[in-house]
């Protein structure tokens, strides 16, 4: 069995009345987080930041310390079984232009309750719960 690490990040933009939150659609249709595979040298912090910029040009950002979130699971490839790690970290954008890169098909800022609606996949969904109250519990929003 193969493994695989990727990095990737729960982005939000935060304007005084509220916070979206950003997903990107991928070729296959699902709408998911940006991330992406770890290459040779880097942390985990740089692939999240490089994945960021290559999927949506976003380079502004701040990470916000304490939110790191691990999830695993498995899928198949070309007949092989991998199995794969992905970290999240979550990050305040500055900006919410986007380029979304030749991966993507499509992408939204949505509001907490429709971003949770919107993402296709339970683990991601999960991973937006935990920094919605991970951003209650820093204040960044509201109890």
């Amino acid at each position: 069995m193969l493994n695989e690490k990727s990095c990737g990040a729960v982005v939000y933009y935060k304007t005084n009345s509220e916070v979206k939150f950003l997903l990107l659609q991928y070729e296959a249709g699902h709408w998911d987080f940006v991330k992406g595979n770890v290459e040779e040298g880097e942390t985990e912090k740089d692939t999240t930041i490089r994945e960021l910029r290559e999927e949506t040009g976003i380079v502004d950002i701040q990470f916000i310390d304490g939110f790191k979130e691990k999830i695993s699971y498995f899928y198949k490839r070309q007949g092989l079984t991998i199995y794969k790690e992905v970290v999240f970290f979550l990050l305040e954008s500055k900006v919410t232009n986007v380029k979304i890169s030749f991966e993507h098909i499509g992408f939204t800022w949505l509001p907490y309750d429709q971003a949770l609606a919107q993402l296709t996949f339970k683990n991601a969904r999960d991973v937006l719960q935990k920094a919605y109250e991970f951003m209650k519990l820093k204040g960044i929003i509201p109890n």
